[in-house]
């Protein structure tokens, strides 16, 4: 059994500036394509909702944030 190499970040997070309302996508890319993700906000992770969509094509990861509101900072 061989391990398998770790997938690391490419391109890290950006912080944004939004307005409250508005949607905003966070974009990573990664070492490896198809890597599996997870995203958190904190120790919680996030859930795929009428809030947060999740999208991977290769090895770029997005996480979209629908109707911004303070909270999500």
């Amino acid at each position: 059994v061989v391990p398998a190499t770790p997938a690391l970040f490419e391109k890290k997070l950006q912080s944004q500036e939004a307005k409250e309302g508005s949607t905003v996508t966070l974009h990573a890319q990664l070492s490896k394509h198809d890597a599996p993700v997870r995203w958190k906000k904190g120790s919680v992770l996030l859930q795929a909702s009428n809030k947060y969509e999740m999208k991977q094509v290769g090895s770029v990861a997005e996480l979209l944030i629908h109707d911004l509101q303070l909270k999500d900072a």
